[in-house]
C-alpha cells in the first residue's frame, strides 16, 4: 500500500502564477476568460493548471462543454490560494504605505478611563509618525464597543473584558489597572472633608453609567457589600460629558475610574472625595478581532500599544 502525499511539502513547491490562475479560474470558470485576466495566453494557463494537478495527484477541475467547475480537491486548493493572495495584497499595501508615508483611516473605541492616560498620549504620538493617517475615535462603555467592534464598526477596543463576549473569538492584552474613584465638583460641600462614608452619601445625589457597565456592576457590588439597604437617587449616563456638566452644577457625586478623575482634577473641574470604595476596576485591554486582518494604519496602531504592553518605549 503507497503511502499518501506529504501535502504540506507539496504546497511549497506551487508558484504564485499558479494561486493566481485557481483564484481566476473559481471566478470565471472558464479557462480562456482567466487565462485574458492574467494577461497570459490560454495554452499558457492549461500548463499551469495541468502543472499544480500534477504535482498535487488530485484533479482540481472538471472540464464542461460550457467551462468548468471545481472539484471537492479544488474547492480545497481554491481557498488555500485565495487567502495567500489576501495575505500578498496586506504584505504589498503595508510595504507601499511605509514608502509613501502611512496613510488610510484608524478607527478606535475606547472606554472614557483609557483616554487621558493611555489613548490620549499613544494617539498623538502616532500621528506625529503618520500624520496622513486619518483618525477617528467612538468612546463608549466596554459593551457597547465590543459589539461594534464584532460587527467591524472599529478596528480595536480600548476597554475592559465582559462576560460572556465570545471567549476564543478576541485577542486581549493587559494595559492599564485602574480603581475607582468618587468626584465631585472642586466646591462641592463635602470636598473639604478628610474622611466619608458610604453610608453618609446615601441622600447625595448620585450620576452614573448604565446598568450593565463595568464600572456600574463594581458600584453596586460594592454598595451591596456595605450593607447598606437604601434606594439612591440615581441619574443614569454612559456619556462623560453629561456626568462632568452635571457634577459642575449641582451637589451630585459620580464614580469614575482614578485616572480620568486626577485629569478633570488637574483642570480644576472635580476633585475626588475621600471615600473607600471596596471594589476594583478590571484592567483595559487592548481588544482586537482573532480573525480579523487589520488595515496596515491599526496595524501599525495595534504594534505600538503592544510595544506599550511590553514596556517600550513609544
Amino acid at each position: 500500500m503507497s503511502s499518501p502525499p506529504a501535502y504540506p511539502s507539496l504546497l511549497l513547491r506551487l508558484r504564485t502564477r499558479q494561486l493566481a490562475l485557481l483564484s481566476h479560474l473559481n471566478a470565471e470558470r472558464h479557462l480562456g476568460r482567466a487565462a485574458a485576466a492574467m494577461h497570459i495566453s490560454q495554452p499558457a494557463a492549461t500548463k499551469l493548471l495541468q502543472q499544480v494537478e500534477d504535482t498535487l495527484g488530485v484533479p482540481l477541475f472538471e472540464r464542461h462543454t460550457r467551462g468548468m467547475t471545481p472539484t471537492p480537491y479544488g474547492e480545497i486548493l481554491i481557498r488555500y490560494a485565495r487567502r495567500m493572495l489576501n495575505d500578498f495584497g496586506f504584505v504589498q499595501e503595508e510595504l507601499v504605505a511605509l514608502r509613501a508615508g502611512l496613510s488610510g483611516v484608524l478607527r478606535v473605541g475606547s472606554v472614557p478611563g483609557a483616554v487621558p492616560e493611555l489613548l490620549a498620549p499613544m494617539l498623538s504620538a502616532y500621528k506625529q509618525q503618520h500624520p496622513r493617517v486619518s483618525a477617528s475615535v467612538t468612546v463608549d462603555t466596554s459593551n457597547v464597543l465590543i459589539r461594534q467592534l464584532a460587527r467591524g464598526d472599529v478596528d480595536l477596543v480600548l476597554g475592559r473584558e465582559i462576560e460572556g463576549h465570545g471567549e476564543g473569538d478576541y485577542v486581549s492584552v493587559p494595559l492599564l489597572e485602574e480603581t475607582l474613584a468618587v468626584v465631585a465638583r472642586a466646591q462641592h460641600p463635602l470636598a473639604a472633608r478628610t474622611s466619608i462614608s458610604l453610608a453618609e452619601l446615601v441622600e447625595v445625589p448620585w450620576i452614573l453609567q448604565p446598568p450593565g457597565s463595568p464600572q456600574r456592576v463594581r458600584f453596586d457590588m460594592s454598595w451591596q457589600e456595605s450593607g447598606i439597604d437604601t434606594r439612591l437617587n440615581i441619574t443614569e449616563s454612559a456619556s462623560t460629558l453629561v456626568t462632568t456638566a452635571m457634577l459642575e452644577v449641582s451637589d451630585m457625586v459620580a464614580i469614575m475610574p482614578g485616572s480620568l478623575a486626577q485629569h478633570y482634577g488637574r483642570l480644576g473641574l472635580l476633585c475626588v472625595l475621600p471615600v473607600e470604595l471596596y471594589a476594583r476596576l478590571p484592567p483595559i485591554y487592548l481588544i482586537t478581532r482573532d480573525d480579523d486582518a487589520l488595515s496596515p494604519a491599526a496595524a501599525r496602531f495595534v504594534a505600538q500599544l503592544r510595544r506599550y504592553a511590553d514596556g517600550e518605549a513609544v
